[in-house]
C-alpha cells in the first residue's frame, strides 16, 4: 500500500473551490450567464485543499481528504462554507519607484493628455529623475509596503518591471531591489527588464544611441547577472518604433530573456503583430488593437494582457477589445499596471470589476484572467494559477461563498486568509 503524503496545512469546509480549470461539461449549468462566456469554470462544493512542502497535495471533496493524505500533524483551517480560489497573479506592474505624480493626475483631470504631460517633461522621465536620486533601501521599503497591500487583496505572484533607471547602473539597481524583494518577501516575484521604457533626458537628441546602449550594454549585463526573466519594450509613437522594438526584443531573446511588449496603447503601430511573429510570451495594454492584431493574438501562444485600470485612471473610454479577443479564442489575462503615473490600482479584484463592467467579461473569464492566464503571461502556468495537485500551494479564502462575488464586491475587502507556498497569512 502506497504511503500517504503528509500534509502540513489543510483547508476544510470550503463551500466553493474555484479551481481555474475549465469544466468537463457545461451541461445543466445553473448559471445562465455562462451561456455567453468562453470559460466555464470547474467549481467543487463541500471541498478541501491539502498542502505539503509548499505544494498542493489534494483538491476535492472533503469526505475523501483523509483517505488521500496524512492530516495527522497538519494545521486545519475551517473555511466555514466560504469561497477558495488560487492565489491571484499580477502579471504587469512597475512596483519599484520613488515619488508621486499626483500633480500630473490633477492636470489630466483638467484635460491634459498623457502625451502632452510627457512632452512637457512629466510622465515616465519625471519618475526616472526621482528614481535615480533614491537609494536601494528607500526603494525597497516603499516597494515592500506596496507588496503587502497587494497581498491583502489576494495577490500571491507579482511581476516587477524595471524601466525607471534608463541607464545600465540604474536599471540594475531596480532589478536588484526586485531580487531582494523576491528573497525577503513571501510573494513570488518575476523580474522583467524594461530598459526600453522611454528615452532618457540625456539621449533625447540621440535615440539611436540609446537603443544601441540597451542592446549592446544593458541586455548583456542583465543576462550575465541573471537578474531578469524577460525583456520588455514600450512600442508606441514617440517612444520606440516597431523596428527599434524588434531589435531590442531579438537581442533579449539571443541572451535568454523571454520577450514581452507594451503595444497598441495609444496607436496601433504593428508592434503586437511583430511580437507574435517572434514568439513573445505576452503583448500588453492593447487598447488600440486592430483586427490584424486580434487575429494574430488569437492564433498564437502570445498572451494578451489587458490593463483596464489604466484606461479608467487616465479617464479614457477606449478599453481593450476583450470580448473580441475572447470570442476568437485568445487566452486573455488581466493585470493592474500599478505605477505612479497611469494606474495606481493595487487590487486585482477591483481590476476584475472594471473588466466585467466596462469590457463585457464574465466574472469567470475575469477571474481566469488574474489566475491561470496571468500565470501563462509569466511562463508560470505549470507552477501557479490553479488549484491543482503538484502546483504551488497558493490560495485565498474569501469572505464570500461564490466566485462571482469577487468582481461584484467592487473593491470591498473580501480577503480573509492567504496561503503562499503553504504558509498562511490571516487578514481577519
Amino acid at each position: 500500500m502506497q504511503e500517504k503524503r503528509k500534509a502540513d496545512l489543510v483547508v476544510t469546509g470550503i463551500g466553493q473551490a474555484y479551481t481555474a480549470r475549465p469544466a468537463a461539461s457545461e451541461t445543466g449549468s445553473p448559471d445562465l450567464s455562462l451561456k455567453h462566456s468562453t470559460f466555464v469554470p470547474e467549481l467543487i462544493s463541500d471541498a478541501a485543499v491539502a498542502c505539503g512542502d509548499g505544494l498542493i497535495l489534494y483538491v476535492g471533496g472533503e469526505d475523501l481528504v483523509e483517505k488521500e493524505v496524512d492530516t495527522s500533524d497538519a494545521l486545519i483551517v475551517d473555511a466555514e462554507g466560504r469561497l477558495v480560489t488560487p492565489g491571484l497573479v499580477d502579471c504587469h506592474t512597475h512596483l519599484v519607484f520613488d515619488g508621486s505624480r499626483h500633480d500630473e493626475y490633477a492636470m489630466r483631470c483638467m484635460g491634459s493628455s498623457y502625451l502632452e504631460i510627457a512632452e512637457s517633461g512629466g510622465g515616465i522621465r519625471s519618475t526616472v529623475r526621482s528614481f535615480r536620486e533614491a537609494d536601494k533601501d528607500l526603494l525597497f521599503n516603499s516597494a515592500q509596503a506596496r507588496m503587502a497591500a497587494m497581498a491583502f487583496t489576494g495577490t500571491t505572484t507579482v511581476e516587477i518591471k524595471s524601466g525607471y533607471g534608463l541607464s545600465t547602473g540604474e536599471e540594475l539597481k531596480a532589478l536588484s531591489v526586485a531580487g531582494r524583494l523576491a528573497e525577503e518577501e513571501s510573494l513570488r516575484v518575476v523580474p522583467t527588464f524594461l530598459g526600453a521604457h522611454e528615452v532618457p533626458d540625456e539621449y533625447q537628441s540621440d535615440r539611436t544611441g540609446y537603443v544601441d546602449l540597451v542592446i549592446n550594454e544593458m541586455i548583456p549585463e542583465v543576462a550575465k547577472q541573471g537578474v531578469a526573466r524577460f525583456c520588455d519594450v514600450f512600442c508606441e509613437k514617440g517612444v520606440f518604433s516597431v523596428e527599434e522594438s524588434e531589435r531590442i526584443l531579438r537581442a533579449g531573446l539571443e541572451h535568454g530573456l523571454g520577450a514581452k511588449i507594451h503595444s497598441d496603447e495609444f496607436e496601433a503601430l504593428g508592434g503586437t503583430e511583430m511580437a507574435v511573429s517572434i514568439g513573445a510570451v505576452s503583448a500588453e495594454h492593447l487598447t488600440a488593437l486592430t483586427e490584424s492584431g486580434i487575429v494574430a493574438l488569437a492564433g498564437s501562444a502570445t498572451v494578451p494582457v489587458l490593463l483596464p485600470g489604466t484606461t479608467l485612471f487616465l479617464g479614457k473610454g477606449d478599453y481593450a477589445p476583450a470580448r473580441d479577443l475572447l470570442d476568437r479564442g485568445a487566452q486573455v489575462a488581466l493585470a493592474t499596471d500599478f505605477n505612479p503615473g497611469s494606474s495606481t490600482f493595487m487590487s486585482l479584484p477591483l481590476i476584475t470589476t472594471i473588466a466585467c463592467s466596462q469590457m463585457g467579461m464574465h466574472p469567470a473569464e475575469a477571474l481566469q484572467g488574474v489566475t491561470v492566464n496571468a500565470a501563462r503571461a509569466l511562463g508560470l502556468q505549470d507552477e501557479v494559477g490553479r488549484l491543482e495537485v503538484g502546483l504551488a500551494a497558493d490560495l485565498v479564502i474569501w469572505d464570500a461563498d461564490d466566485y462571482r462575488m469577487i468582481p461584484y464586491a467592487a473593491g470591498h475587502p473580501l480577503v480573509l486568509f492567504v496561503v503562499i507556498e503553504g504558509d498562511a497569512v490571516s487578514f481577519d
